[in-house]
């Protein structure tokens, strides 16, 4: 069967989630910024929205330099522990899209590899459409947008999520990837960093389609027979590689916002329960039981606190769980006087189930 592989990558990931928590930020320049011990005025660029790289703001850029560029940009710190919270929901929308738990791979924080060769029959307009519902899961679920690339292997997947972003999703056909991949600039070829691209352009080879005709034996004297031969297939779309699971996943999370800034418990603890409810229905389909229970909470001054409980031994019932989330949610409702905005549940440590079972199982 043709293999059909869609590549995931969500949009300008910090910021979006910046700008949906405080929807002031809309229309305005975003930048999410990891601050060193120097205060503000150290550390470089996470992250922006596309409004400030209109301004000429990149990633790794020094904050100084990218204050310098647009003063009236909003600089945010990196709050990595509450992206990781929304990363985890998305990805499970993306392997639950999977042809199997060995058919995903997650590559970074917002972005993923899921074969569907299956699920789509080989077909490239069933692929489509699995991309488009998955694009609205995440937009439905997380209030956020991603760009998908389809194609016949990783290499033309990577590439085509990214060209039409944002929110965009571009098909590649076996058939097309000649004409998708000639013009392109050749440091564009995904696998190419820097040094690379400059020994290229020392060579003349200015775009993919130059790499591709060019010939292999000068290529393997430059960069070496593996290397060289690794060009000059790139340059024709041919990738073999397998999409797998780097490192087991070892928690299952959501995250949702409540209708409205609230302390009112029936709402907080209903939304509570439908999470709990969730959660463990993923990680039954993954048939994990998991040995700890976090709670997420992300209160009307955006400030995010976690609380956790650990059992002594793996569980799999709700019982465990939701009772879990429930007292760790009280807590935290004795602890504040603030609005809650967001709420979470997670659970780690996951162990294997397989040929056991729980009350819950009957």
């Amino acid at each position: 069967m043709q293999r059909v592989i869609i590549h995931a990558d969500m949009d300008y990931f910090y910021a979006a989630i910046e700008e949906r928590e405080d929807p002031s930020l809309k229309g305005k320049a975003v930048v999410v910024c990891m601050y060193s011990n120097r205060g503000e005025e150290g550390g470089a660029v996470s992250t922006c929205n596309y409004v400030a790289r209109d301004a000429g703001i990149r990633s790794a850029m020094p904050c100084r330099q990218a204050k310098s560029l647009d003063p009236d940009a909003v600089f945010l710190p990196v709050r990595k522990h509450f992206y990781e919270e929304v990363s985890a929901s998305v990805m499970e929308i993306l392997r639950s899209s999977a042809d199997s738990e060995e058919s995903f791979e997650k590559i970074s924080i917002d972005e993923a590899f899921l074969e569907i060769t299956r699920s789509s029959e080989s077909d490239f307009d069933n692929a489509r459409e699995i991309g488009m519902r998955i694009k609205e899961e995440v937009k439905d679920r997380e209030r956020i947008t991603c760009s998908i690339g389809i194609g016949p292997n990783k290499l033309i997947a990577k590439m085509a999520s990214s060209f039409q972003k944002p929110d965009g999703i571009t098909v590649v056909r076996p058939e097309d990837m000649e004409d998708f991949l000639r013009p392109m600039p050749v440091n564009k070829l995904w696998g190419i960093g820097k040094v690379t691209g400059n020994k290229l352009a020392e060579m003349g080879i200015k775009t993919i389609g130059d790499l591709g005709e060019h010939d292999i034996m000068e290529l393997i004297s430059v960069f070496g027979k593996n290397r060289g031969t690794w060009l000059k297939q790139a340059a024709s779309g041919i990738d073999a590689t397998p999409v797998q699971e780097r490192t087991a996943s070892d928690q299952i999370g959501r995250m949702a916002s409540l209708m409205h800034d609230t302390r009112d418990e029936e709402m907080i603890f209903s939304l509570l329960e439908e999470l709990a409810v969730d959660v463990l229905s993923r990680a039954r389909s993954r048939k994990a039981g998991f040995r700890s229970v976090t709670v997420t909470v992300i209160l009307s001054d955006f400030k995010m606190s976690t609380k956790s409980r650990t059992f002594s031994h793996p569980v799999s019932d709700m019982e465990s769980l939701h009772g879990s989330a429930k007292e760790i949610m009280q807590q935290f409702l004795e602890e504040t006087t603030l609005n809650f905005r967001r709420i979470g549940v997670r659970v780690g440590s996951l162990h294997e189930m397989t040929g056991q079972k729980t009350l819950f199982d009957f």
